[in-house]
């Protein structure tokens, strides 16, 4: 994936990433205030060799070397039970050894012959207390145990002394509000990251063009945007030929026009790889689209299943195809007329029980001829690829197929699927249209609200009409 990818997970998932941040900050908020705050006090020892008058600067510098040798080994005494246990009974902590020990460290510095005790505690006052009476018992147990001399009289060469004695913490070492809280940010928004990135890999649906490019080399034909209205208007370019939506169709119908350069019948089925696609309604606008710009369409309800056309024009489907192509009728006869344009619908008819024999019989094949001579373009909805061979069956007979896909609900596996089984048939895909397309986001598509110069509408009108001066005036029923 390239960077503008990454930006377009970041840009798609943002609820999703903050979401994790948010829980983040609210785990550290939570570890932060069910933590008990501890305190650290700190003191530090001075160790040193005495020296007699003689030699003094000679003494002073062995004396300083043997005291940065033997610091090493003091720091580990600092926890030991013999310094700790006068400092339980001094202060009557009533805790064991090993308790007190987990709350003390001594460190070093290097090339120093300091010695830094460290107390953590859930009380200040006591921690400092505590830091005093280890430092005074560990230099006790050094100078006068440890180091002392054999004799009564012989005094220890060690001399500790206590350069910083501690004091009690005014605001707690942990836990560390602010830090907690960064960590908590970090942690969220590498897991939101994590996630995004993630549920996009997963992701199989198709989106956007993108996502087509990864099936197909086939061009996106256009860009359908979802309208949660799409039901109840189906017929968006007639009902709302200002909307964004119904540009979309013409900017479809626009690119139809190219499709067919290598010249062949001017007919192309529409179909989708599975149901609810959008196909149907595609199919209708872009009819009535092709209508506007004074072509003479055919639309021919080639669902001869789950047949919607005849519904969604508004006209009687009791008689059609399937009566024209078992010879009931002539065609002339279930061609219905739709509009002030040049645009006339055959239904499906009757649902037969052998749909697939009827639409690739010889008949069939001669209907779409007679059609093909007579039209400037035969428009023909069929049902899903991946349920029946139908649309496969007459796209052959066809120009060739569009396919349908929505976005948010098509898989690419279903596309494949989809084009293979037109592969199978010698069928050809002429492109790719995507309806739903989400109208914000990274994956947005819409046109926004503009007109072109004198757009009114007439209450009782149909279809498009010229206006004065070459402007165009959209009027609908």
């Amino acid at each position: 994936m390239e960077l503008r990818d990454y930006l377009r997970i970041l840009h798609k998932n943002w609820i999703l990433i903050v979401a994790c941040v948010l829980l983040g900050v609210a785990g550290a908020s939570a570890v932060s205030i069910a933590s008990t705050p501890k305190y650290v006090s700190t003191t530090e020892l001075y160790v040193s060799v005495r020296s007699g008058s003689e030699s003094a600067t000679s003494e002073l510098a062995q004396g300083t070397t043997f005291a940065r040798q033997a610091v090493t080994s003091y720091v580990s005494i600092v926890d030991s039970a013999r310094v700790l246990e006068p400092v339980i009974e001094e202060l009557g902590l009533g805790m064991s050894v090993q308790k007190l020990a987990e709350s003390i460290s001594a460190s070093s510095p290097l090339n120093t012959v300091l010695i830094e005790i460290e107390v953590t505690d859930d009380d200040p006052v006591r921690a400092a207390e505590i830091a005093n009476s280890v430092g005074a018992s560990f230099s006790d147990i050094v100078v006068n145990v440890l180091e002392k001399p054999e004799g009564i009289d012989t005094t220890s060469p060690v001399k500790i002394e206590t350069v910083q004695p501690a004091v009690p913490a005014t605001s707690p070492a942990s836990p560390n509000v602010p830090l907690q809280l960064g960590l908590g940010v970090l942690l969220g928004l590498a897991i939101g990251v994590g996630a995004a990135v993630l549920r996009t890999v997963l992701d199989t649906r198709i989106h956007s063009s993108h996502d087509i490019e990864l099936v197909t080399d086939k061009p996106m034909l256009g860009g359908i945007s979802f309208d949660p209205d799409a039901r109840k208007r189906p017929l968006v370019v007639h009902s709302d030929p200002r909307s964004p939506r119904a540009e979309s169709f013409r900017t479809l119908r626009t690119n139809l026009q190219f499709v067919n350069i290598d010249g062949g019948p001017p007919s192309f089925v529409i179909t989708s790889a599975v149901p609810g696609e959008g196909k149907s309604t595609t199919a209708a606008n872009i009819s009535i689209s092709l209508a506007e710009m004074g072509a003479k369409v055919a639309l021919v309800d080639g669902d001869l299943r789950l047949p919607r056309v005849a519904e969604y024009m508004g006209i009687e489907g009791g008689v059609g195809l399937t009566d024209v192509l078992i010879g009931r009728v002539p065609l002339d006869d279930v061609l219905q007329k739709w509009g002030r344009g040049q645009l006339f619908v055959l239904p499906s008819g009757r649902v037969p029980p052998n749909p697939s024999e009827l639409l690739g019989s010889a008949n069939m094949a001669r209907l779409l001829s007679d059609l093909t001579s007579t039209f400037d373009y035969v428009i023909i909805d069929a049902p899903p690829l991946l349920l029946v061979t139908d649309a496969a069956l007459l796209s052959k007979l066809a120009g060739g197929a569009i396919l349908v896909a929505a976005s948010g609900r098509t898989k690419r596996s279903e596309i494949a699927s989809a084009i293979r089984a037109l592969d199978h048939v010698g069928s050809k895909l002429l492109g790719v249209v995507v309806t739903m397309l989400p109208t914000k986001g990274p994956d947005a598509y819409g046109y926004g609200t503009y007109t072109y110069g004198d757009t009114r509408v007439e209450p009782g009108a149909e279809g498009p009409t010229k206006a004065k001066h070459g402007r165009v005036r959209r009027s609908l029923a």
